[in-house]
């Protein structure tokens, strides 16, 4: 594959796609193959419908000199990527973790693009296809540039690391997510290690959250290190209030930073932003306004008002570590009338019941106006709980027995989909 031409077609149209759905008029597209798709039987559309060149490691039967032939396609798109990379000389800053990796991804680029240009992650594109994605949407102008990273088992970051060579990173924490696909809690930790591994062997520079033990301990035999946090010393700050947004007061000052994120378990998340802006030399007053400027959306730590009631809509994924953040912040709200409405944790593989009795263990523990779950994993358990086999049953059962002035709490993972559960 002929690298430098590839890049030399780029360089002439700077935007590249890899959903014909998507396509815009100029882009390049890039015919990946999946499980369920072949974007190589794609190839027609995406010309007909605009795109300026095709790169394919198929026949598509079609004869036309915009047809750029690889060996393997996605091959081709993270070789650009790492190539376009290579051209710049900025800090790229890797985050990863089990918890928190958007919600700190986007706090940290809203405190680094109050002072420079900077580039990140869009959504959640955090991985084989959306860190590539990502790096080729960096222009010249670039002096930042924040991506995310997420793995659901051993090598995927450090695969990662290879085109998107990050010379800063951080890992937010370490619990029990993706437990079927790493095998196991020590091999989580040993997964997300390998950003401070690749930071280790290439000179880089990491952020290490002193309040989480795992990420600590990963952290102690780096040489380029600042740590942050709580507990650390000296620390970054405290929590002053989470009830319902988190108020954080950045140590040795009075400067009190009020945001519109809910939880304490946002915490370190916040502190990281503080401390990244401060290395990077963001006045106070940016990093300040920045924070409380940013407004959670796409059931990340949200607070909204329907119908009469407080929604913590927390939904967009969930895993044991964050469950139990969620439920104890919530639990310790001073609000009356409170509400669970919580969906399965998923890629637990053999760990599942046992992680979702200990859910149930702790829900127990609190009084509740009423607890609703939905999944097959909790249906396994037995519990004295409302049970619902999708959102939209719970969705049903709901609106025909409307609550008004509750605070209601909505977590669970991705595909549960839990915000249906309140439509």
């Amino acid at each position: 594959m002929n690298i430098e031409k590839l890049y030399e077609i780029f360089l002439n149209h700077f935007s590249v796609q890899t959903d014909t759905r998507k396509l815009k008029i100029g882009d390049i597209f890039f015919a990946l193959k999946g499980p369920n798709f072949n974007g190589n039987t794609f190839a027609g559309k995406a010309l007909e419908s605009g795109a300026s060149w095709v790169v394919a490691d198929e026949e598509t039967g079609i004869h036309d000199s915009r047809i750029f032939m690889v060996p393997d396609a996605l091959d081709a798109l993270q070789k650009l990527a790492s190539f376009h990379r290579d051209h710049f000389k900025i800090p790229f800053i890797a985050i990863t973790g089990s918890n928190g990796k958007t919600t700190t991804k986007e706090l940290i680029h809203a405190v680094l693009s109050s002072h420079f240009k900077t580039y990140t992650t869009t959504g959640n594109l955090n991985n084989h296809i959306g860190i590539p994605l990502t790096i080729l949407k960096i222009k010249s102008d670039a002096e930042m540039a924040v991506i995310e990273m997420g793995a659901s088992h051993m090598r995927e970051i450090a695969s990662y690391c290879t085109y998107a060579k990050p010379n800063f990173g951080m890992i937010t924490n370490i619990g029990k997510a993706h437990l079927e696909g790493f095998g196991g809690p020590e091999n989580v930790k040993k997964g997300k290690g390998e950003l401070f591994d690749y930071l280790r062997e290439h000179g880089g520079c990491a952020f290490v959250n002193a309040d989480d033990p795992n990420v600590k301990s990963l952290g102690e035999n780096l040489k380029n290190k600042v740590s942050f946090g709580s507990t650390c010393q000296p620390p970054t700050g405290k929590l002053i209030q989470s009830d319902p947004y988190l108020i954080a007061e950045l140590a040795n000052s009075d400067v009190q930073i009020s945001t519109h994120i809910v939880g304490s378990y946002n915490l370190p998340n916040v502190l990281a932003a503080v401390t990244i802006g401060r290395y990077f030399n963001v006045p106070e007053e940016k990093i300040r306004t920045a924070i409380e400027s940013y407004i959670p959306s796409n059931s990340r730590s949200q607070m909204i008002e329907k119908n009469g009631c407080h929604i913590i809509m927390d939904a967009y994924n969930a895993n044991p570590g964050s469950m139990c953040a969620a439920i104890e912040n919530f639990a310790a709200m001073k609000a009356d009338h409170k509400i669970l409405v919580l969906g399965d944790m998923k890629e637990l593989g053999e760990y599942s019941q046992k992680e979702h009795a200990a859910i149930i263990d702790l829900i127990k523990k609190y009084q509740w106006a009423g607890v609703f779950l939905t999944g097959p994993e909790f249906a396994k358990v037995p519990h004295p709980y409302h049970q619902f086999e999708t959102s939209e049953d719970a969705a049903k059962w709901i609106h025909e027995h409307p609550w008004s002035n509750a605070y209601v709490l909505v977590k669970g993972s991705r595909s549960m989909a839990m915000e249906k559960a309140l439509n």
